[in-house]
């Protein structure tokens, strides 16, 4: 049915009187489901226990200045001062069951004065609710990737240090070392660095401790792992070796000249598809006791390269093709160990995502401890995102080879302007606490998806009940 123009346009003239009263209104409906969230994890008394050690308890303990900056991040803001934005906000309270939320200065304050011990347990705690969660979902295998990503800050910041930084040379950073979990593109653990180490520095023993958790916790569960060449290391190997981690790790040219060699003197290389070749060799260096099999690959390549001309002492070069080298203990083909392998570029997009949708780059205090307690929430609020969407829909019946994701994640910052940030209203119709929201079938639907069967049962058309 057509519609008239008079049935459309409409002029508007008059500018309204704006006032300012209290009507218990909501800028932020959506958060109803990171309530059921935690709720459901138990996450306010748990975090509480990780500080129970403290004997002297203010009014706003140190938990409920953690869970405070978990919800800020989930809400999209990053400086601290952005706190008195949502101050005043009724479903914000309810859920750190406050009627007021501390000012910024105490929130400051409190994260001065974290120690280590507390960041310790903060992060014991992170690592358990991952762990419940692939329990939870049983999934056939697990991929741990391992990298560092580099948080750099403009001030003087307690632990810092000079050293490689892209995007900003010459800058103080920290460089954590960080473990991901392949298919539910989570945060596992983190190892806090200052900005001047090597990319596999303290590795072994954070891998080492990675792994002893998951398999602690996920007996008979099979686990990989990937890395670049930065951990190409016969103690890194001998790690995932003992605790039977099937694992792929790029090879430096530059360390190995006689790679090179190799390379440049084989004829016949195996056809993987039209792109790429390969040849395989049981090699090791001199100082090593162990051979692994080393997957020699090359693809072709159409853009010249134009990087500096000594390379050519160290890597092999010509225009048509582009080499690397791949180490794995794996005895699958070729092909499944290459594609496998170039997988690990998912881990760049978790990292992206998380410095984008929750604050992971802010540096936020000048003291140590109170920064590796703001990474901590960074990272978990990228986790109960996608913990949200984890229960709301089956993961992937089948691996594939590059180990994505085993569901289709939206970007923190998409639920938010989808389902999170939605107005509504707290009243008490005939004395019953109910949320309400614009008529929106989009936004109901995916509400209660999100929300989970139960929840839907429990709803009526255009009102929902906390």
């Amino acid at each position: 049915m057509k519609s008239s123009k008079a049935q459309i346009l409409a002029k508007f003239h008059k500018i309204p009187t704006i006032r300012f009263e209290d009507q218990k209104l909501t800028s932020f409906s959506g958060l109803l489901i990171f309530q059921a969230l935690f709720v459901r994890m138990n996450l306010k008394r748990r975090l509480k226990k990780c500080f129970s050690h403290l004997k002297i308890s203010p009014i706003f303990g140190r938990h409920l200045v953690v869970l405070l900056l978990i919800v800020h991040l989930l809400l999209g803001f990053r400086r601290l001062r952005e706190i008195d934005y949502y101050r005043d906000d009724p479903l914000v309270l309810r859920l750190l069951g406050l009627r007021k939320l501390p000012d910024v200065s105490t929130v400051s304050r409190a994260l001065s004065q974290m120690q280590c011990e507390e960041v310790d347990k903060v992060r014991d705690l992170f690592c358990s609710l991952v762990v419940e969660g692939l329990r939870r979902e049983h999934l056939p295998r697990l991929t741990l990737d391992f990298d560092g990503s580099v948080l750099t800050t403009k001030a003087h910041a307690e632990g810092t240090a000079v050293g490689f930084n892209k995007k900003k040379k010459g800058g103080r950073s920290y460089y954590p070392l960080f473990c991901t979990v392949a298919q539910t593109s989570q945060f596992f653990d983190v190892h806090h660095r200052p900005g001047n180490v090597h990319d596999s520095n303290g590795a072994p023993e954070f891998m080492m401790r990675c792994f002893d958790k998951a398999q602690n916790e996920l007996k008979n569960t099979p686990f990989e792992s990937r890395v670049d060449s930065a951990f190409f290391d016969k103690k890194i190997f001998c790690v995932l070796d003992s605790r039977n981690v099937r694992f792929t790790a790029s090879v430096p040219f530059e360390r190995f000249p006689m790679l090179k060699n190799m390379i440049e003197q084989r004829k016949r290389w195996r056809r993987i598809d039209s792109d790429w070749s390969y040849f395989a060799a049981n090699w090791k260096p001199k100082s090593w006791d162990t051979k692994y099999r080393f997957i020699f690959t090359r693809k072709k390549t159409k853009k010249q390269y134009k990087g500096p001309l000594q390379l050519h002492l160290f890597e092999p070069r010509d225009f048509d093709y582009e080499y690397k080298v791949i180490v794995t203990n794996k005895s699958e083909s070729a092909k499944s160990v290459v594609l496998f392998h170039n997988g690990r570029g998912s881990q760049e997009a978790i990292f992206g995502d998380a410095k984008n949708d929750t604050g992971l780059d802010v540096i936020a205090t000048r003291r140590l401890a109170g920064n590796q307690i703001f990474t901590l929430c960074a990272m978990m609020a990228h986790n109960l995102s996608r913990e949200i969407q984890m229960l709301a829909s089956p993961p992937s019946p089948r691996a594939l080879p590059k180990r994505p994701a085993a569901w289709t994640f939206q970007a923190l910052d998409t639920l938010r302007h989808r389902i999170v940030q939605r107005a509504g209203r707290l009243t008490r119709p005939q004395g019953e606490l109910t949320l309400t929201m614009s008529a929106n079938p989009t936004v109901r639907k995916d509400l209660m998806r999100k929300q989970g069967r139960p929840f839907v049962n429990q709803c009526e058309n255009r009102d929902v009940h906390l």
